[in-house]
């Protein structure tokens, strides 16, 4: 099982500060929601976890099975769904996973049967013709999962998923999650969304590059004496 702390973890582009000394421990899993408003430093902490940006200072640390690891023996187990649009609007769905099987170099059964099991349990299988860029919303983050799933990672790091998709695409997504947590795989998702914070086993709040709190969220709602995570982050940036 795989798992990633961070000590003091800083990252400034020029004079701007995105984080400033954070730590956090992504312990295996569990589905730990980050969270945090537009600027909170969200997409650079998932950056910084995927080894695509170097920190400022501080460091991040992998382990595995409970066993610190380097970044190029944890890589392989790694998947990475980022906020931007990063599919190809021309290839549809079907193409889509037979790009990421040869991405992934997975052999043909594992790939027919990872990749019937995700088209149906995201309900895509009817639409595996249709092109990326013909999809909804909610289907092209179902699609966006998928490809990442594919490969059957031990962590998982999705960057604001349900950003502009309707609420019931965004249930949907949750369950989709739900349904792969159970393996023990450690997911990660940022989000904007409050409502979306009680969904996850451990919350990490985030603002202007500092950790607020973290710890799971009705015991952070009843200890911070909080009716919502709203109120926490009103309180502390009134501090």
């Amino acid at each position: 099982m795989f798992s990633i702390r961070t000590e003091k973890l800083a990252k400034s582009f020029g004079a701007v500060k995105a984080l400033d000394g954070v730590s956090f421990d992504f312990s295996a899993g569990l589905i730990h929601g980050l969270i945090g408003s537009d600027g909170a430093g969200k997409t650079t902490t998932m950056r910084l976890l995927a080894g695509l940006l170097r920190p400022s200072s501080g460091n991040v640390t992998y382990h595995r099975d409970g066993e610190a690891s380097s970044f190029a023996e944890f890589r392989p187990g790694l998947a990475y769904m980022p906020q931007q649009a990063s599919l190809y609007p021309d290839l549809s769905v079907a193409e889509h996973l037979e790009f990421f099987r040869d991405l992934y170099r997975l052999g043909d059964d594992v790939f027919r049967r990872r990749s019937e099991e995700l088209l149906g349990i995201t309900r895509l299988g009817k639409f595996r013709d249709r092109r990326a860029g013909q999809l909804s919303g909610g289907m092209y983050k179902k699609l966006g999962l998928m490809c990442a799933l594919l490969q059957s990672p031990s962590a998982l790091l999705l960057d604001e998923p349900t950003n502009g998709v309707d609420p019931i695409s965004r249930r949907e997504f949750w369950e989709l999650l739900y349904s792969q947590s159970g393996s023990g795989m450690l997911i990660i998702v940022s989000t904007a969304y409050m409502d979306e914070a009680e969904r996850c086993a451990r919350v990490h709040l985030l603002d202007a590059g500092r950790l607020l709190a973290a710890g799971e969220p009705r015991s952070l709602l009843r200890e911070r004496g909080a009716a919502g995570f709203e109120e926490i982050f009103i309180k502390g940036a009134a501090r």
